[in-house]
């Protein structure tokens, strides 16, 4: 990312708190009362020490970790799950946050809470976030409402809610949680991701699908379906862009053959 996207906001927040963090090099503009001058006298080095309110912004990224996350459609081989993508989309994200000094914590979920690592700008806590996304493991059902819930009670402070997600969940619990962090004055931004597979339905004359969440299938000939599947797809996303973009929440439609770094630029 260096060189590429310098930051996805411009800094709300100036000044110094009483809660220290660490130090950072000193440049130029920098209030000299903030100097280190102990750092200075063993190292000949110019140092500040950084406070808790120089952080411009707190950010949870929120990953769905639900076994529909974990399906990919077929060849290329090379092409990753829906949460291989999210994974690495979070990463990158959480990357970006980080070394523009804001404050990033990371959430993923199925059924419940799986982890939780709260928003830190602190050494490390890319290290914490990635280890997080690693030891999530593939889970069942997906309740991101419980999430967002649970989210609400840890943002004290207005900040930015980041969702990646296939949004298979129902629409209508997720939206209120959504709208209701909107309500507090958070920032909320929606990744909804989808297979391209997911988008055009194909495959052989007769084929079974089977719902990776539960024991559901149907047997369909792909044939017959496609353009009443193509048009059932594209109402879904345009009703879900329109539900989000009512509510001032950001909502981008995104495919895992995107590459990331476009992804990353409908931020900006």
């Amino acid at each position: 990312m260096e060189g590429f996207l310098a930051g996805v906001h411009r800094s709300p927040f100036r000044g110094f708190s009483v809660e220290f963090t660490e130090h950072r090099a000193y440049q130029p503009g920098d209030e000299l009362r903030y100097l280190d001058w102990r750092i200075l006298g063993r190292s000949d080095r110019l140092f500040v020490k950084q406070f808790e309110e120089e952080t411009n912004l707190r950010s949870m990224i929120l990953v769905d970790a639900s076994r529909s996350m974990a399906w990919r459609g077929p060849p290329p081989p090379e092409r990753l799950t829906k949460r291989a993508y999210a994974d690495r989309l979070a990463a990158a994200l959480a990357l970006i946050l980080l070394r523009q000094r804001d404050a990033t914590g990371l959430v993923t979920f199925d059924e419940q809470v799986r982890q939780l690592i709260p928003a830190r700008v602190k050494a490390g806590q890319w290290t914490r976030i990635v280890r997080g996304l690693l030891d999530t493991p593939d889970g069942q059902g997906t309740a991101a409402h419980a999430a967002l819930q649970r989210l609400t009670a840890l943002l004290a402070r207005r900040g930015m809610v980041v969702l990646i997600s296939d949004l298979l969940f129902d629409r209508d619990l997720v939206l209120a949680a959504l709208r209701y962090l909107r309500h507090r004055g958070h920032q909320v931004i929606v990744f909804h991701l989808m297979d391209p597979a997911e988008v055009q339905l194909s495959g052989p004359p007769e084929v079974r699908f089977r719902d990776p969440e539960s024991t559901v299938s149907v047997v369909v000939r792909p044939r017959e379906l496609a353009r009443a599947y193509a048009d059932t797809v594209r109402r879904e996303i345009a009703a879900w862009r329109k539900a989000c973009r009512r509510h001032g929440i950001a909502y981008h439609h995104v495919q895992t053959d995107m590459p990331f770094g476009m992804a990353l630029r409908l931020l900006t």
